[in-house]
């Protein structure tokens, strides 16, 4: 009797290695060759990205996101072939990412953020921009934050969720800027002559571009004083460095002149009660 049973478990033993064999084997095979094929796939891709000057977080991000996302189709792919069933473990595991993502759904918001910034690059590491309230230079972009140090060097960690849905102006991105500065003068003061002192101190400044050509207009008529605009174009290196010169150079220029900046006064008329 127990040869009988030791003869019938042998039998189904070997039926069932005669069976699932060839089906582990083949198994095995694709997941090694699989894992070959995904390395060498997520390497083709790096390459790629550090050929079109992508930036590094990203290529470390797309390169993770394709490797790990392969596997996990040529693991279910593997499991399938073996046998397992593999449909209940879909949907639990699409069940478990919807109740996380709406868990971390403002981190998930960020990180799509990080992903747009990196791909579309509206500014880059070292641009100085305004956005979200703050003006500064652009230190460090990552997945989920960007770090910006504003002008009086403090450090700003903005989320890249709300940084890729408003607005952002790049200040220096473009070669050139226009620098635009308004000066009063006296409604007793010579508008040609103001003009003359302006158009003098512009033509010394080599700084200033020739082309785009400057204007200078009379804006308004204020309650103290003419107004006069006064538009340049500059390298956007030169911007700060030209606007502050005007305004020095402008006043010093009114002064030697005779032309006067006046400020806001009123006139009070005395009247007797007699």
């Amino acid at each position: 009797m127990e040869d009988i049973d030791i003869q019938a478990h042998t039998d189904q033993f070997l039926s069932l290695v005669m069976a699932y064999a060839p089906k582990v084997l083949l198994a095995l095979a694709t997941l090694i060759i699989g894992f070959w094929l995904i390395g060498k796939l997520c390497r083709v891709l790096e390459a790629a990205l550090m050929k079109n000057a992508a930036d590094k977080p990203l290529i470390h991000f797309l390169s993770n996101l394709a490797n790990y996302s392969l596997k996990a189709l040529l693991l279910i792919s593997v499991a399938s072939m073996i046998g397992v069933e593999t449909t209940s473990f879909i949907a639990a595991l699409g069940a478990a990412g919807l109740a996380i993502g709406l868990a971390l759904q403002g981190s998930l918001s960020n990180f799509a953020g990080g992903v747009l910034i990196l791909i579309f690059k509206p500014f880059k590491e070292g641009d100085v921009i305004e956005a979200q309230g703050f003006l500064g230079v652009v230190r460090d972009i990552q997945i989920f934050n960007t770090i910006m140090v504003t002008l009086d060097n403090q450090r700003v960690v903005i989320p890249n969720g709300p940084l890729s849905n408003g607005p952002v102006k790049n200040l220096f991105v473009e070669s050139t800027r226009r620098i635009d500065l308004t000066f009063g003068i006296s409604y007793s003061d010579s508008m040609k002559g103001a003009r003359a002192v302006i158009e003098d101190i512009i033509a010394k400044d080599a700084r200033i571009l020739k082309d785009p050509v400057h204007d200078i207009f009379v804006s308004a008529h204020a309650d103290s004083s003419v107004n006069l605009l006064v538009r340049v174009w500059v390298e956007s290196e030169n911007y700060w460095p030209v606007h502050f010169a005007l305004i020095e150079e402008v006043k010093e220029g009114f002064d030697a002149n005779g032309i006067s900046i006046p400020f806001p006064q009123h006139d009070v008329h005395m009247i007797s009660a007699e």
